[in-house]
């Protein structure tokens, strides 16, 4: 007999970013889970224009203002109000596959689980951005050598699985008691800090086929490039958790994390990503910010109370039939039409457009609600192998569904 999944609660902490949000949550209106709520953590505007777009479909969902100068104090907020066992987080600028809840979930029913984290896949939808990996008390990062299957973990103080922030989730009562995460981390290392936390506490979870798209949208912190604007912020989270899990660190004359992110200026400016003036600017913000996180008052994290309230279980959520749609360039405005009365009809749709090409592949998701596949008959999707290589179409399409049948539905 199978066993019924935890329900989950999902908090969004979004900040003027209402075109990724709204796609954000048109694709968790998508999810298998039949018991899932969101948690909307947002700037006014953007709620109201996604909420807006969410109500016209039927759905609804709980919204807390956003202070907007810091992802720590807005998490906690999101998990202060979330009725769910458990508390998945991913960002606005970041689509769910439809199975990601419910493969998140499924971790939590192990009583020993107090935390779990999936695969992360980078703006081309195929190759991944974060993978499994610990984290030291240096704030360092070392890869695990897994793909598939849930596998569960035993972390100390001084190490620990890394839940990434747009794809984790953690069992409610564990993260109430916790203190959720640490304010002190305005953005950067949150995530790091609260796995390093949490690891006394119970065993976390690597779920590969738990699969988030992140796109790395354009911020108050960043360009649309990914170039950083400042290095502000992440400098005094480097310099905040060194003080909380390795103070010893503090006395070296280089630090690994700091020199990082000095290479990171230094390769944009030979790439001439950066100009010498913008260059300058952010060794300076990085300084700053490094002043200002060694000053910042550390003390310990009270539990976080929970707000009692209902579930606002979201509406249309549970298995849904999967469809696929394939076809090549000059015939895509049909596709197009196909995918947008299958979506409308409730099923979850996959559209794979092929030129006869050697062009790269690439995955979004669409703002119709469908997935879109698009590049050459004979490129590579994965970025592995060859990169050309001979095919028949419905073979491609047959190799192509079959990558993708394990993170949402096909038939």
């Amino acid at each position: 007999m199978s066993q019924t999944l935890p329900s989950v609660s999902v908090v969004i902490v979004s900040w003027q970013r209402p075109v990724t949000l709204r796609r954000c949550l048109l694709a968790l209106q998508q999810q298998d889970h039949p018991a899932l709520e969101i948690r909307l953590v947002a700037d006014g505007a953007s709620s109201e224009q996604a909420c807006n777009a969410m109500r016209a479909a039927g759905c609804t969902a709980g919204v807390v203002a956003n202070p907007g100068n810091n992802i720590s104090l807005a998490r906690n907020m999101g998990l202060g109000v979330a009725q769910g066992e458990v508390v998945a987080f991913i960002d606005d600028d970041a689509v769910p596959e439809p199975t990601w809840a419910s493969r998140l979930a499924r971790a939590f029913l192990d009583p020993q689980v107090v935390a779990a984290t999936g695969y992360t896949l980078g703006r081309n939808g195929i190759s991944l951005q974060w993978a499994a990996a610990e984290t030291d008390a240096a704030g360092q990062d070392h890869p695990l050598p897994i793909t598939s299957g849930i596998s569960l973990h035993a972390g100390t103080l001084l190490r620990a699985v890394k839940p990434v922030g747009t794809n984790c989730a953690f069992r409610r009562s564990s993260l109430l008691a916790a203190g959720g995460f640490d304010p002190a981390y305005r953005f950067y290392l949150e995530d790091a800090d609260i796995g390093l936390r949490l690891a006394p506490q119970g065993l976390t979870a690597i779920v590969p086929e738990a699969r988030v798209h992140h796109a790395f949208a354009a911020s108050a912190r960043r360009r649309q490039d990914r170039v950083p604007t400042s290095l502000y912020e992440i400098a005094a989270s480097i310099a905040v958790f060194l003080r909380r899990h390795a103070p010893e660190m503090l006395e070296l004359d280089t630090l690994p994390a700091i020199e990082a992110q000095r290479d990171r200026v230094a390769r944009l400016r030979a790439e001439n990503r950066l100009s010498p003036p913008e260059a300058e600017a952010l060794l300076d913000t990085l300084a700053a910010g490094w002043d200002d996180g060694m000053a910042r008052p550390l003390g310990p994290l009270p539990p976080i109370a929970a707000v009692p309230s209902e579930f606002l279980r979201l509406a249309g959520t549970g298995p849904k039939p999967g469809r696929v749609i394939a076809g090549r360039p000059w015939q895509k405005p049909r596709l197009l039409r196909q995918a947008a009365a299958a979506v409308a009809a409730g099923e979850i749709v996959t559209v794979f457009c092929l030129a006869p090409s050697p062009r790269a592949h690439r995955v979004q998701f669409t703002d119709q609600g469908f997935w879109l596949q698009t590049g050459g008959l004979f490129g590579w999707s994965t970025r592995q192998g060859p990169r050309l290589r001979l095919t028949r179409f419905s073979a491609r399409v047959a190799e192509e569904t079959a990558r993708v049948a394990p993170f949402r539905p096909v038939r």
